[in-house]
């Protein structure tokens, strides 16, 4: 599983049957400092109903992404699995799923996590 913020929806017009009715979403990778990963855009299935600017993980692995599914033949390889509510880095929370997206909390802050 990878760290992602969801940068909004994909919108397919045409799409294999698998996909009917399922929501894509354009994924940006994040390490655990809140720092983007250049060039590591993925488009995903959406489980969970995420939407732009929230905090998630991701499987990255076709096999892994298709068991979710219970599909041997579905034709995908990046699922949203779950939301994110924090990211605790050397003892500090470093990143939090805040109501208006991804905060990245500086180096020094510690709040407590949200309950």
């Amino acid at each position: 599983m990878q760290l992602f913020r969801v940068i909004g929806p994909v919108v397919v017009p045409e799409r294999h049957p698998f996909l009917a009715g399922r929501t894509l979403l354009l994924l940006e990778r994040l390490r655990p400092d809140g720092t983007a990963e250049p060039a590591h855009h993925r488009v995903a299935v959406d489980t969970i109903g995420a939407g732009p600017g929230d905090l998630v993980l991701a499987l990255e692995e076709g096999n892994s992404a298709r068991q979710i599914f219970a599909d041997a033949g579905a034709p995908v390889r990046h699922v949203v699995v779950g939301f994110v509510d924090a990211v605790e880095l050397d003892g500090k929370i470093t990143l939090r799923n805040g109501r208006d997206g991804v905060v990245v909390l500086p180096a020094r802050a510690n709040p407590e996590p949200a309950r």
